[in-house]
């Protein structure tokens, strides 16, 4: 069975820095698209960024120049490094990738983590 599990989240204040990380596991045969979502209070949830399996990285323009989303392919892994984090930023973020395994291809979705930041 297939699972996607963060991490990373936390506590910061505004100006800070993050990095989370999301590792899939289970009978995989190969992944493509990997990003993060994020769910913020009183907001619908939205990408934060994208990252296909061969292709250049998407990021939401409240994003751009902050975050930079990169992956791991030999650990089935993605990151999202988050640099001068605004108080806005604050949500859970949860992972996303499209996966092709025993049991075909689909999305899957890990719980999420909490980042807070603080002004």
């Amino acid at each position: 069975q297939v699972q996607l599990v963060e991490s990373g989240g936390g506590l910061v204040q505004a100006g800070g820095s993050l990095r989370l990380s999301c590792a899939a596991s289970g009978n995989i045969f190969s992944i493509n698209s990997m990003g993060w979502y994020r769910l913020s209070p009183g907001k619908e949830r939205e990408l934060v960024a994208s990252r296909p399996g061969g292709g250049r990285a998407n990021y939401a323009d409240s994003v751009k120049g902050r975050f930079t989303i990169s992956r791991d392919n030999a650990k089935n892994t993605v990151y999202l490094q988050m640099n001068s984090l605004k108080p806005d930023d604050t949500g859970v973020y949860y992972c996303s990738a499209d996966i092709f395994s025993f049991s075909g291809r689909r999305d899957y979705w890990g719980k999420g983590t909490l980042v807070t930041v603080s002004s």
